[in-house]
């Protein structure tokens, strides 16, 4: 067996199954989980019939770079959605994947030399645990940079030093961020794909939360927007990864992609065809669909920010939450130790959200997560507000 596999950390999931081992939530009171991030408004009917008209296609092995009419669906999109002035060629600088988490692990695979000496991957903290997992068993060793309230939640990218860098070989970033919902503006990812150039490494920016914002006018900034503003046209350097399962409320679809250099993406696409991941015919039309539509991301917008707003108005006075810049998760501050809290809003009133300690690292300066939890509030509106209730009525007994 691969030796690295005995480093993985528990996910975040076991650890919560084994909090809530010998609880007795309420009978009276229904469960409502706002642990995992999974979207639970409807998919778009036309996402689900453009799967059923083209299942005709299952007769054909579907090529691992997918066809030129989603790749150009994507690049369209992209060019749209980021103003790339052109600047994204759809044969050699966009490859659909099924689904970023496939694509994130895989990624590392591909990049990581690990023969290099001492080689870093680089990553917020708290963190999506797949990037840790991808560092850890592609031959690197994991680097955190803690996201805490006094930098706004970003990465604490300034007190990285020049010998880190220079062993550093990835970077993930995450903007929108999970869980904190905190988004890096250009000009730290203009200095970010700066460090790239100078130390040799791959930007990889996980943004499959860019869709759920609340200010129609101000959309998220991107990576790839970034650095055609500052002058990087061949986009070197720098990858994004988007999804069309928080956009479009199609997990099940298992449908995203990875765009930009297109050196990088060359040898990411050698990777992939012996790993044997091509996207199913159905699926891919589906997507090109999907990329193609706007109007259901707005009106998924919609949903959340009334979502957002009814249940901040109950939580506001007895915790410190706030609205986050963008995704559907709440990053709140708890009273007592996040654990502690969890076990007890679930023993309490059956209600399940995740610690934050169990998203992130022990670090020299302590977990950024401790006292936090993750709420994603993808449940629906009126189960939401119930669950803000319930959890309003915990601290208030406290």
């Amino acid at each position: 067996m691969n030796p690295n596999l005995a480093q993985l950390h528990p996910y975040p999931f076991e650890k919560l199954a084994e909090l809530k081992a010998g609880c007795t939530p309420p009978e009276n009171l229904a469960h409502i989980a706002l642990s995992i991030g999974e979207p639970k408004h409807p998919t778009p009917g036309f996402i689900t019939e453009a799967v059923i008209e083209h299942l005709h296609g299952l007769s054909s092995y579907p090529t691992t770079a997918g066809t030129i009419e989603l790749r150009s669906a994507i690049s369209i999109w992209l060019d749209n959605r980021f103003h790339l002035n052109g600047n994204i060629d759809p044969l050699t600088q966009v490859l659909p994947v099924n689904g970023t988490r496939e694509a994130l692990f895989s990624f590392a695979q591909a990049v990581v030399d690990r023969n290099a000496d001492k080689p870093l991957v680089l990553m917020p903290n708290p963190f999506y645990q797949i990037y840790e997992g991808a560092a850890i068993l592609a031959g690197a060793e994991p680097y955190f940079l803690n996201c805490n309230a006094d930098n706004n939640f970003i990465p604490d990218f300034a007190n990285v030093t020049s010998d880190i860098w220079d062993r550093c070989q990835l970077l993930y970033i995450c903007s929108p961020g999970n869980p904190t919902g905190a988004v890096i503006d250009q000009a730290t990812l203009t200095s970010l794909i700066e460090l790239a150039h100078k130390h040799d490494f791959i930007i990889a920016s996980d943004e499959c939360y860019s869709e759920i914002y609340f200010d129609e006018e101000q959309p998220p900034v991107g990576l790839l927007e970034t650095a055609i503003k500052a002058g990087y046209n061949d986009l070197s350097h720098c990858v994004v990864f988007h999804s069309l399962s928080k956009r479009s409320n199609a997990p099940g679809l298992r449908s995203g992609f990875v765009a930009g250099d297109a050196n990088v993406l060359k040898d990411f696409l050698r990777y992939r065809t012996y790993h044997g991941c091509a996207m199913p015919p159905a699926t891919q039309s589906a997507s090109i669909s999907a990329w193609q539509d706007e109007d259901h991301v707005a009106y998924n917008r919609r949903l959340y920010r009334e979502k957002f707003s009814a249940v901040l108005d109950i939580l506001l006075p007895v915790m410190n939450v706030s609205l986050p810049e963008a995704g559907f998760y709440l990053w709140a501050e708890t009273p007592i130790a996040d654990t502690e809290f969890s076990r007890r809003l679930f023993d309490e009133q059956n209600v399940t959200v995740l610690p934050g300690s169990f998203l992130a690292r022990d670090t020299e300066s302590g977990n950024p997560g401790q006292n936090r939890i993750r709420m994603a509030l993808v449940a629906p509106t009126a189960d939401c507000i119930d669950a803000a209730h319930r959890i309003k009525h915990l601290i208030e007994s406290l």
